[in-house]
C-alpha cells in the first residue's frame, strides 16, 4: 500500500486532475487467498496485528465439522452453489412452514471456497460475509417461471436439488421443473433465499413479485454454520440441476 501511495504522489498534478478519461472495458477474476501470500510477511505488520490476532482467532478458528469435498462457486452449476441453495431450503423451516419448494443463492454472494476437510467458522464467514438474512417468499407459478428466466439470463445461480433447468448459452430458458414437475402458473410456490435477492438485486427482479414474505431473522452465514454443526459431515455433488442445451 505504501508503494502505491508514493506512486500516486509522484504523478503530475495535471494527470490526477484529468477529466477526459473513459473506461473502455474491464475484466475480473476470483483470486483465492492462501498461505502463499504470507511467504514474506512484514515484521512491522505482524507486530501491529498481534494484539488483535487472539480475538480474531477465537472467532474464526473453532471447527464446525468436515466437508468431504472442496467446493467452489460457479455457473451454470457448482458444488458450492448447490450446497448453499440446499441449506436455504433446510433453513426455511425456521419460519414454521414446511421446507420451501426451492432454494436460491446467487453465485456473486458466495465470496470464497469451501475447503475439503475441517470446516471452521471462519470458512463460512468468508463464504458468506455479508449481512444477508434468510427469507421465504410465496410466489405464483407464473412469476416463478419469470424467476427461472432471470436465472437463465445470468448463466445460472445456485439452486436446490428440487430444481432442474435447461438453459442456452445465450441466457435463455429452455425448460425447467420444480419437484420433478413442470411449474403450474396458477399454483403458489415457496422460495427460500436471502433478503438481498428478495429485493430484486443481482438481476433476480421476479422475486419482487412475491405475494408474501416470511422473515426468519437469521443470517445466511449463521444458518450455514448451524447446518454444518447439525450434519457434522457435509457433501455436495454435481447433479445436472442447471445444464446448457446444446
Amino acid at each position: 500500500m505504501r508503494r502505491l501511495v508514493l506512486l500516486l504522489l509522484a504523478l503530475p498534478l495535471t494527470c490526477l486532475q484529468a477529466q477526459d478519461h473513459k473506461v473502455r472495458s474491464f475484466c475480473w477474476e476470483r483470486l483465492e487467498v492462501t498461505s502463499e501470500l504470507d511467504e514474506t510477511p512484514s515484521a512491522e505488520a505482524l507486530a501491529f496485528l498481534a494484539p488483535y490476532k487472539e480475538k480474531v482467532d477465537s472467532i474464526m478458528t473453532p471447527p464446525l465439522g468436515l466437508s468431504r469435498v472442496a467446493m467452489k462457486p460457479g455457473r451454470p452449476e457448482s458444488l458450492l452453489g448447490n450446497w448453499a441453495a440446499d441449506v436455504m431450503v433446510e433453513g426455511s423451516t425456521a419460519t414454521g412452514l414446511e421446507p420451501a419448494d426451492m432454494g436460491l443463492f446467487n453465485v456473486g454472494g458466495l465470496r470464497n471456497n469451501m475447503p475439503e476437510g475441517i470446516v471452521r467458522r471462519g470458512d463460512i464467514i468468508l463464504i458468506s460475509p455479508f449481512i444477508n438474512y434468510v427469507v421465504v417468499l410465496e410466489m405464483q407459478g407464473k412469476d416463478l417461471l419469470e424467476l427461472m428466466r432471470d436465472i437463465a439470463s445470468t448463466g445460472g445461480e445456485g439452486v436446490s436439488s428440487s430444481v432442474r433447468m435447461e438453459i442456452t448459452r445465450e441466457g435463455k430458458l429452455h425448460s425447467c421443473t420444480v419437484g420433478g414437475k413442470k411449474i403450474d402458473p396458477k399454483r403458489t410456490y415457496t422460495v427460500a433465499t436471502i433478503d438481498y435477492l428478495a429485493e430484486g438485486n443481482d438481476k433476480m427482479t421476479a422475486l419482487k413479485k412475491a405475494t408474501k414474505r416470511h422473515d426468519t431473522g437469521l443470517l445466511a452465514r449463521d444458518v450455514m454454520m448451524e447446518y454444518v454443526l447439525k450434519h457434522r459431515v457435509i457433501d455436495s455433488k454435481m447433479e445436472g440441476r442447471i445444464t446448457f442445451r446444446e
